[in-house]
C-alpha cells in the first residue's frame, strides 16, 4: 500500500475513496443498482422531489435519472407524478416500500460505522467525531459542496 503524504487534500480524497468503496459493498443490503440507492437515500433526506432537481443534487445526467426512476417505480420503491407546481415535470416520491429500503439501508450503513469507530480508542473516536464535525461545517459552507442544491426557500416551494 501507498504511504500517504501529510497532504491534506490526498488524506480527504483516500478517505473518501475508501469510505465510498465500503459503502457500496456493505449497502448490498437495498438490492438495487448503486444509482438507485444514490437516488432513494437523495429522496430519503429531502423528500419529493422533482425529476430534474433530483438529477441536479446527484449529478447525474437526466436519461439516468429517469431509467433508474423507471426501474424504482417498477418495483414500488418510489411514485412519479405529474407536478402540480410544474405541469411539465415529474414529482418523485418515497412509497412505503421506498422508506423502509432507505431506512434499512441507512440503518445497515450505521451499523457499518459503528464497527469502523469500535477499532478505536474512545478518545480516538471523540477526536475523529469532533474533527468530521468540523469538516461537516467547512463542506456546508462549500459553493462546490451545495452548488446542485436550491436555497431552503426555493425548496420549500418546490415540494
Amino acid at each position: 500500500m501507498k504511504p500517504l503524504k501529510s497532504d491534506a487534500g490526498e488524506i480527504l480524497r483516500e478517505v473518501a475513496r475508501l469510505y465510498t468503496r465500503a459503502q457500496r459493498v456493505v449497502a448490498d443490503c437495498c438490492r438495487t443498482t448503486n444509482t438507485q440507492c444514490h437516488l432513494l437515500t437523495e429522496l430519503g433526506r429531502s423528500g419529493p422531489l422533482p425529476l430534474s432537481e433530483l438529477g441536479t443534487r446527484v449529478m447525474l445526467e437526466k436519461s439516468w435519472v429517469s431509467r433508474a426512476v423507471d426501474a424504482m417505480v417498477e418495483r414500488g420503491l418510489v411514485t412519479k407524478e405529474p407536478n402540480p407546481l410544474d405541469a411539465r415535470s415529474w414529482l418523485v416520491t418515497l412509497t412505503d416500500d421506498g422508506e423502509q429500503t432507505v431506512h434499512d439501508l441507512n440503518a445497515t450503513l450505521d451499523q457499518h460505522a459503528e464497527q469502523l469507530m469500535s477499532s478505536l480508542s474512545d478518545e480516538e473516536r471523540k477526536t475523529v467525531r469532533a474533527s468530521l464535525l468540523i469538516l461537516m461545517k467547512a463542506l456546508r459552507e462549500d459553493t462546490a459542496a451545495n452548488c446542485c442544491i436550491a436555497p431552503a426557500s426555493k425548496r420549500e416551494s418546490k415540494c
